[in-house]
Order: C-alpha cells, then structure tokens, then sequence
C-alpha cells in the first residue's frame, strides 16, 4: 500500500495489563486492529502500543472509533490516544532533557489528551517538591524522574493534579515507537 493513500498513527492505551488487570494479549489486540480494516498493524510490549496504518481519519476521529470498537469487544473502557508519527518525531526533537535520554527508565513522555492550561500546569507545580522536574509542551509533559518512575511519589499525583487524562511511555519506549512509526512510513 503506497503511503500516499494512508496514515501511519500510534495508539496509546491505558490502563490494560496492569497488576493483573484487565488483560488484553497483544496478538488479539493486533487482530482487532485488523479486524477494524487497518494494516501493518505492529504492537510494542504488553502495555499496549499499536503501530497502524490507517487509509482515513484523523487522530480524534480513530481514537473516538478505537475505544468504542474496544469496550464493545472487551467490555471494559480504555482510553486511548493515538498520535501520528510526526507527533513522536516532534517529542523527541522537543525533549527539555537530553542530558537523561540516555536514562530511558528515568525519562517519561505523558501523552495528554490535551494541553493543560496554565492554572493547571501551576498546580501541578506546586506539587513537585521532590526530585522529579517536569516541563509541559503542549500536550506533552516530559517528567525526569531520577529515582525511578516506580519511587516517585510525584508521578502518582500528576493524573490526580492535573486532571487531564494522559498515559505514559518510558524514554525506551517512546523511541521504539518512533522507530517503529519511521519504518512502517518507509
């Protein structure tokens, strides 16, 4: 399929493999992306990340099909964001941390579901009193967490603080995605 007729995109689930819960296994999440007439459907470690190409749609217009196709299969709600491919590109270009990108497990990209206003991104501010720094770009926010993602106490505020519903990925994570974006465009 040339690329010129379709889109390549990502879908960022959570809240599916966590803790035991809600188990999604990647082959079926991979038919379902098929099922749905999308292809070179490709999916990365059982969090739940799928590369696809899509031949219409934007990316509100996919996640608004994908999570409704997904509770009516699962019965269970995921959100989801989906992004295409430039949109890594620019997250990596734009990471405020380059001197941990070497860190993968210390760097975090939050895929929100829309940049945050200015009140929130202040309270969220004034809850970061810890080790961790976070910078906001639109609606990405990059969090450096040096003890780890797992320590800090910081990273379990920031859905509740911020109030606007986002998933994260790892630095390791967030490049795969982006390589995996990168050949599928090839």
């Amino acid at each position: 399929m040339s690329a010129k007729h379709s889109t390549v995109f990502v879908a960022l689930f959570s809240g599916i493999n966590v803790g035991g819960n809600r188990i999604v296994k990647m082959a079926e999440l991979k038919t379902f992306f098929e099922g749905l007439g999308f292809s070179d459907v490709v999916t990365y470690v059982q969090s739940g990340n799928v590369v696809f190409r899509a031949k219409k749609g934007d990316a509100a217009a996919l996640t608004q099909e994908l999570e409704a196709a997904f509770e009516k299969k699962w019965g269970f709600n995921s959100r989801i964001m989906v992004r295409d491919a430039g949109w890594f590109e620019r997250l990596v270009k734009d990471n405020p941390y380059p001197e941990v990108a070497g860190e993968p497990t210390k760097l975090h990209a939050y895929a929100l579901e829309r940049e945050p206003t200015a009140e929130e991104a202040k309270r969220l501010a004034d809850k970061c009193t810890g080790p961790e720094r976070f910078e906001i770009k639109g609606d990405v926010l990059y969090l450096h967490a040096p003890d780890g993602l797992g320590k800090s106490v910081f990273a379990n505020l920031i859905s509740r603080t911020l109030k606007v519903p986002g998933t994260a990925r790892n630095w390791r994570s967030v490049l795969a995605l982006l390589d995996m974006a990168g050949k599928a465009d090839g």
